[in-house]
């Protein structure tokens, strides 16, 4: 039987669809998903990703065996500070993304959903085979997640607490109180937009800050939000989504999240990558915008003059362009920006364009 969410009552009370996702039973909409998109897109959104994991990693060496488990250097960042990074095989191909917090000293680790288990028992497995002196704690159903996406995002968790939000950057992140509700607040979200997530515990006190969340956002239009315009809203940003672009053991390099990997320090999967790196022949994530009518979808391939050069991770319809987008992994000689492509829909090829990320840029709500 699927797990459920702890707002699994007052999300059917709302009126949502569920989907089985990653072994959760979850709202996949409540309204449409176009509507709950442009809703975060121009105004506010509220989310429950309580699917999310969540690790507790503490003791002498927590900060060396995130450095030696992830592409990132966690010596470089300050407490209150979170960061986004991937946990890599020795291969080099990415087990899970991920984001960690510093806060005080122990982490919070956020693996995707259904991958507590992995991740937890590969930390554990590295822990011992490097003598590292931690704790680490799967506390996955210990804690409700909640976003708050939107350019409305930060007056309608304002009314909510003392903290000052102004002052908050991009991937601060802190305890605070919510509605009277002791959380963890950061700035980060899955949407492209402005936006803050809260880790509540214990989890019976997440209706309250659900509830009292729409109430403080009703005046600026706020929707709850399900999975598919997660989906949708991720995708219009070139987000990855971990069961799909890195299915079948890819690596950054591949995925196109070089820019995550801090070279200066040695961490699994290293020596991997650099052999990669100089290699220089592999595919690599890239974005497509179809030119003719059609949806690009999960698995469909990618040919060039009759030859398949690659495959779609995602496809969908986007809601702000209007037409077919995709994500996929794509030869190399292929990538440049305008190059023309065929995605094959239903036997069908759709003409598509090769594009700079993201599909919808920054404050696009302002221009339209």
């Amino acid at each position: 039987m699927a797990l459920r969410s702890p707002l699994y009552t007052v999300q059917q009370k709302l009126g949502a669809q569920f989907t089985e996702f990653a072994g959760f039973e979850m709202p996949v909409q409540y309204s449409s998903i176009r509507e709950e998109h442009m809703a975060v897109r121009r105004h506010v959104g509220l989310f429950d990703v309580s699917h999310m994991s969540n690790i507790w990693i503490s003791g002498k060496d927590a900060e060396s065996l995130i450095s030696m488990t992830t592409v990132e250097d966690a010596t470089k960042i300050p407490d209150q500070k979170s960061q986004y990074t991937v946990i890599l095989r020795e291969d080099g191909t990415i087990i899970d993304d991920t984001i960690f917090m510093h806060l005080d000293d122990r982490y919070m680790m956020i693996p995707n959903a259904g991958m507590n288990t992995i991740v937890a028992t590969w930390l554990q497995e590295q822990a011992k085979k490097h003598k590292y002196q931690v704790k680490i704690e799967d506390v996955s159903r210990n804690y409700a997640i909640l976003a708050i996406q939107g350019p409305k995002a930060r007056q309608t968790l304002q009314k909510l607490t003392d903290v000052s939000l102004d002052t908050l950057k991009p991937f601060d992140c802190q305890y605070a109180d919510v509605d009277k509700v002791s959380c963890i607040l950061s700035y980060t979200g899955y949407t492209g937009e402005a936006g803050f997530e809260l880790q509540i515990s214990p989890v019976k006190k997440a209706e309250k800050v659900f509830k009292t969340i729409l109430s403080s956002g009703d005046e600026f239009g706020i929707k709850p939000v399900g999975l598919g315009a997660r989906d949708t809203l991720r995708l219009e940003k070139c987000f990855m989504l971990a069961g799909n672009e890195f299915a079948g053991g890819r690596t950054p390099l591949e995925a196109t999240l070089g820019w995550t990997i801090k070279w200066d320090h040695e961490f699994i999967g290293k020596e991997s990558l650099l052999k990669q790196k100089e290699k220089n022949d592999f595919p690599r994530m890239t974005c497509l915008r179809c030119t003719e009518k059609g949806i690009p979808r999960h698995g469909c391939d990618i040919y060039k003059d009759g030859r398949k050069v690659g495959i779609v991770t995602s496809g969908t319809l986007s809601p702000c362009l209007n037409t077919g987008i995709a994500m996929g992994y794509v030869a190399k000689e292929f990538r440049e920006p305008g190059t023309t492509l065929d995605i094959i829909v239903r036997d069908k090829p759709i003409h598509a364009v090769v594009v700079k990320p993201p599909f919808v840029p920054k404050d696009w709500a302002e221009h339209t």
